[in-house]
């Protein structure tokens, strides 16, 4: 349960996540170019807003949303730095074997927080269960140069993303309607 001194970061954390990958993944779907317009979402609302509510789940005891917010909010900055650090000359490109392996990594913290989950409600499984697949998908495209990989990883990426902003949405509207407006599977105690 929440505190009622202070704010539940969650919603927020997860806004800034899934929003920033829906955004990439609908580039990655091959919907659009990758444009400031995503860029500027990781930094800001990938990248800060999900640190910040890292910062907060912190001030609150949480070690799983203070781990997976900050850690996330590193990814996009780390990933826009992966992407505008060439461009300005202050860096190699990456190979996609080396991007490849970022996302791999990505992946492998990313299957341990899944095992984080299994305590958790169901929503935050599906977050976790489809974002391990995304970091594989992703990793696997890149390293092989398989766009059709890529393209899928996209679409796949969207389902993460819309599964993140339902999770934000239902503790947001479940907690300021006192009563469960969303459903997000809660686990039943032993």
């Amino acid at each position: 349960m929440h505190s009622k001194t202070m704010a539940n970061p969650g919603p927020l954390g997860l806004m800034g996540f899934g929003m920033t990958t829906i955004l990439l993944n609908l580039h990655n779907a091959g919907f659009f170019p990758l444009t400031a317009v995503i860029l500027s979402m990781g930094i800001f609302y990938g990248g800060l807003i999900q640190i910040l509510a890292g910062v907060m789940e912190f001030k609150k005891g949480n070690t799983f949303g203070t781990t997976a917010f900050t850690s996330y909010g590193a990814f996009w900055l780390s990933l826009v730095g992966i992407l505008m650090l060439p461009r300005m000359g202050l860096a190699d490109a990456s190979s996609e074997s080396a991007l490849g392996a970022y996302l791999g990594l990505w992946g492998i913290f990313t299957l341990f927080m899944f095992f984080g989950t299994l305590k958790a409600n169901r929503g935050l499984q599906v977050i976790f269960g489809s974002l391990t697949l995304l970091f594989a998908l992703l990793a696997v495209g890149n390293m092989t140069g398989n766009a059709a990989l890529l393209r899928f990883a996209g679409f796949e990426g969207i389902f993460c993303g819309a599964s993140a902003i339902y999770l934000a949405m239902a503790e947001m509207l479940n907690e300021q309607y006192d009563r469960t407006v969303l459903p997000i599977g809660v686990m039943k105690s032993a």
